[in-house]
């Protein structure tokens, strides 16, 4: 069975979303237990391929039978193996935590939105787990497609903020896919391994350089890289909270897979930081990203609308490290796929959490939340302590590695960079932490007070709480076992041409 996990990964939620959709029509009640199986599935199996790579090495499975590079193979290493395995755990937390607010706010959509939310995940396991350059593009559409379906759910702007997604997503798959076929025209290949076996000698030629840079600017626009994120702050802030805590976790860090695997396996680190030299440039690009994305947080009253702009900063994290071009910078964009994607998590979850208690989560809902809600609110320090990037908390040991890359490299401009998002976290989350624990005199949405004088809680259902915990714990765990992550399974990953 284990020599299977690789197909199983994507099957089965695949054909989960069939019988979800069916359960709909017939017997809604089933939806939800038929996602968590589905997504349960995925899990287990994403966890044990994460094992067989760490104890045996990479796994390698074709399709059909058929050998690469006519049959499309799906390549399991030790990067995309982890990368499995945060889509896996992610998407089943979440999954968790939607089932209260889908009885809330669309009871009779429950059937698309499981049936959406299953394909969703499919579609970004299949773009980590594939080796074949237009299967990713394929799984991609799924990906996106369910995505812009799930935004759209929501209410007010959330229609026209996903058609704006829409435009700007259907740009950069036409980018990725018109590289991929310059690739083709020059390789007669659509396999990855296969491409790079032929590229050497074509490093030369103007359609692969124009390949290159067309791919990379079609994938900076699906993550969101500053100034291509115009679709991202919308998308993420009208979307229902169970979708903001889906798609804000886990498109975005795809992505930047999706970018590593492309320079990596593809066209390989000696064309883009040798033959090519884009490197220094990308990085200031990275800078760039990080300042304006942690400066346009700033300017907002809304605490779902901020988290969107910090999730613009913590792309130009990735970017930047993987382009310092040496092994600490990789190894930070790598671990920061991870912690990243939990950090977030916890804090979409929290936010979540206050809407649906308050309705919103604007700044005039947030004076005593400490006492109204304080296991929510225990959580979203948490996740803020991970973002700042304060030990033990996942987000210090990421930083750390960039850090190390960035002074390694002599780029003292991300560096700087790094340091001016984490003062501006403070400033942000400390901000919010004084609102809802000192509550301003006649603060309209302050907490309110039985006949004898005490605070009401009015915390969210378990049902929601407990998936948030368990994030937020995580940030710790993941904090604490960062030299297992770091030495059994990201090591293995950095390309040997990365000093």
């Amino acid at each position: 069975m284990s020599e299977h996990y690789p197909a199983l990964l994507v099957i089965l939620p695949l054909l989960a979303s069939f019988f979800i959709s069916a359960a709909g029509w017939l017997r809604p009640a089933c939806c939800f237990p038929l996602a968590v199986a589905a997504l349960g599935a995925s899990l287990l199996v994403s966890l044990g391929l994460l094992s067989i790579v760490i104890g045996g090495g990479p796994v390698s499975y074709r399709l059909g039978g058929w050998a690469p590079p006519w049959g499309i193979c799906y390549q399991v290493d030790h990067l995309n193996a982890l990368v499995l395995a945060v889509v896996s755990v992610v998407g089943f937390i979440n999954l968790t935590a939607a089932r209260t607010h889908v009885k809330k706010d669309f009871p009779e959509r429950a059937g698309p939105f499981y049936t959406l939310y299953v394909l969703f995940v499919t579609g970004l396991l299949g773009m980590v787990v594939t080796g074949d350059a237009f299967n990713l593009y394929v799984l991609l559409e799924i990906a996106a497609i369910t995505g812009y379906a799930l935004i759209a759910m929501g209410k007010g702007r959330a229609p026209l903020s996903s058609l704006n997604y829409i435009f700007m997503g259907t740009i950069g798959a036409c980018f990725y896919l018109l590289g991929v076929g310059y690739l083709y025209i020059v390789t007669g290949s659509l396999n990855m391994e296969d491409i790079a076996r032929l590229l050497p000698p074509l490093h030369g030629s103007k359609v692969v350089t124009v390949a290159f840079v067309i791919m990379m600017v079609g994938i900076w626009l699906k993550m969101g890289f500053f100034p291509l994120h115009a679709w991202l702050p919308n998308a993420y802030t009208y979307a229902p909270s169970p979708v903001s805590s889906l798609v804000a976790p886990l498109m975005t860090k795809v992505m930047v897979y999706v970018m590593i695997r492309m320079v990596v396996t593809v066209f390989t680190v000696d064309y883009a930081f040798g033959v090519l030299g884009l490197n220094e440039a990308v990085v200031w690009l990275a800078v760039i990203a990080i300042v304006a994305g942690s400066v346009l947080a700033l300017a907002e009253k809304d605490v779902k609308r901020m988290l969107t702009f910090i999730v613009v900063a913590e792309v130009g994290y990735m970017v930047g490290g993987f382009w310092l071009g040496n092994r600490p910078g990789f190894t930070g964009a790598v671990l920061h796929i991870v912690n990243d994607a939990l950090m977030t998590l916890c804090l979409f979850l929290a936010v979540g959490n206050i809407v649906y208690a308050k309705g919103n989560s604007r700044w005039e809902s947030l004076p005593g939340l400490f006492r109204t809600m304080p296991w929510t609110m225990g959580a979203l320090v948490v996740g803020a302590l991970s973002i700042i990037g304060v030990p033990p908390t996942c987000g210090f040991f990421s930083k750390w590695y960039l850090l190390l890359g960035a002074i390694q490299g002599g780029h003292y401009g991300f560096l700087a960079a790094l340091l001016f998002s984490s003062l501006v976290s403070v400033v942000l989350f400390f901000r919010i932490f004084e609102m809802g624990y000192f509550e301003p005199l006649g603060a309209p949405h302050g907490p309110t007070h039985g006949q004898d004088g005490t605070t009401t809680v009015r915390e969210a259902p378990l049902g929601m709480l407990a998936p948030l915990w368990i994030t937020a714990l995580g940030l710790i765990l993941v904090g604490l076992y960062t030299g297992q992550i770091v030495g059994r399974v990201i090591r293995h990953a950095v390309p040997a041409m990365m000093f």
